[in-house]
């Protein structure tokens, strides 16, 4: 009774908080130029963006669970889930969108070293560094333990020569992890961490530009690249262990936020662009009957992934392992964001089509980009292939054909 007591306590204590604290325009649906990546080139294209980030930062609500003596919020998971319950319930926008958070930082918890960790995490938290991922290569996709950049000991600094590619927001990234060859002699054993400044002389990010008209993506290249030592995370040749970690940390998010939602960034759900563009009947339903019910359908599904997504977050907090499910939970999020942008596209009818100009719906051109943006999904963060052989291998036991 006592801990329900102290968690009712807590409750009012955190509504009372956001009350005072979340600004009026944080608590509105979120545009896609408005998103909070945090880093030394964040422009904050909305003043309260700023200070929203600065008050959830110094709470340690940016990462809850996080240790306090990191700059985490220290909570324990019902607090956890208290304060998630909070702000959905005012509608607030999240803080801050990171790399960090949600891929390098649990990493860094779990393998760095004590000044790692207070080297790196509070900025994280607040939002000062922005990461980017160099994991991909050309030669190694699919097959990312085939990587070929090359990292040398030089006795007072690492030196590191080769190329990543897909290497999102390389070109407004602080910091990269990075995945690198410290041995030639073994595969999956001659792989190592490091961490390292993007603006070390020898780096050099450029933007791919997708079909959709963005350039989310990099080719990025490393030219005698000096790292100093103590940015090694983890023992040298040990990075496999980490580098599978980070990848179930990375499904995870993608699956929990990505790709799997309803709504979000500014871009209306399915049934709301319905009722715009193909009109409602006289009881105030979606007037047609098909595509109702196929709205229906996608609404109850998705409904039913974020609940799961939920438990195996928990689940995965308490130790359980986490692997199987995230490739799991990453091809269906991808399937499922895939499935809702071609409702969004076919709801515009022909203004589905468009792509610049004048004459077709405000939101036709943002759709459709969206659409053609989705057809990655099903390859970032692991391709649904190869996370559909992990299924197929680890969880239902099925042999490799020879």
């Amino acid at each position: 009774m006592a801990e329900q007591d102290d968690l009712t306590a807590f409750r009012t204590d955190v509504r009372d908080w956001l009350v005072e604290n979340c600004p009026p325009s944080m608590r509105t649906p979120l545009k896609d130029d408005e998103i909070v990546w945090g880093g030394t080139t964040e422009k904050f294209k909305n003043p309260e963006s700023k200070l929203w980030l600065e008050r959830m930062g110094a709470k340690g609500w940016t990462s809850p669970e996080w240790p306090a003596e990191y700059g985490g919020g220290g909570l324990n998971k019902p607090q956890a889930r208290v304060l998630q319950q909070e702000l959905r319930r005012i509608k607030a926008r999240p803080a801050l969108f990171s790399f960090g958070l949600w891929m390098f930082g649990p990493a860094l918890l779990e393998f760095g070293n004590e000044a790692q960790k207070k080297r790196y995490i509070p900025d994280i938290l607040n939002g000062r560094t922005r990461w980017c991922q160099g994991y991909s290569e050309p030669g190694a996709g699919s097959d990312l333990a085939g990587l070929q950049t090359k990292c040398e000991d030089k006795g007072d600094h690492w030196l590191i020569n080769g190329q990543k590619v897909w290497t999102s927001y390389a070109d407004q990234a602080d910091w990269i992890f990075c995945l690198v060859r410290t041995d030639t002699s073994v595969k999956h054993g001659g792989i190592s961490f490091l961490v390292f400044d993007m603006r070390s002389e020898g780096v050099e990010a450029r933007p791919i530009k997708l079909i959709s008209g963005s350039s989310p993506f990099c080719e990025t290249f490393f030219s005698d690249v000096k790292v100093p030592k103590d940015q090694l995370v983890g023992e040298k040749n040990a990075g496999w262990t980490i580098a599978k970690r980070l990848l179930q940390f990375e499904r995870s998010s993608i699956s929990a936020g990505g790709f799997g939602g309803t709504g979000g960034s500014g871009i209306l759900s399915p049934q709301d662009y319905a009722k715009q563009h193909v009109g409602v009947d006289a009881s105030g339903r979606i007037a047609d009957g098909d595509l109702r019910a196929r709205i229906a359908d996608h609404m109850m599904y998705a409904k039913a992934f974020g609940l799961t997504v939920q438990r195996a977050g928990e689940e995965a907090k308490a130790g359980g392992e986490v692997g199987h499910t995230a490739s799991i939970m990453k091809y269906v999020a991808a399937k499922m964001n895939q499935d809702r942008c071609e409702l969004l596209v076919e709801t515009l009818g022909t203004d589905g089509l468009g792509w610049e100009g004048e004459g077709m719906a405000p939101d036709a051109q943002k759709a459709t980009r969206s659409w053609l943006r989705s057809k990655g999904n099903s390859i970032e963060g692991g391709t649904s292939e190869i996370n559909l052989n992990v299924v197929a291998k680890r969880v239902l036991g099925l042999r490799e054909h020879q």
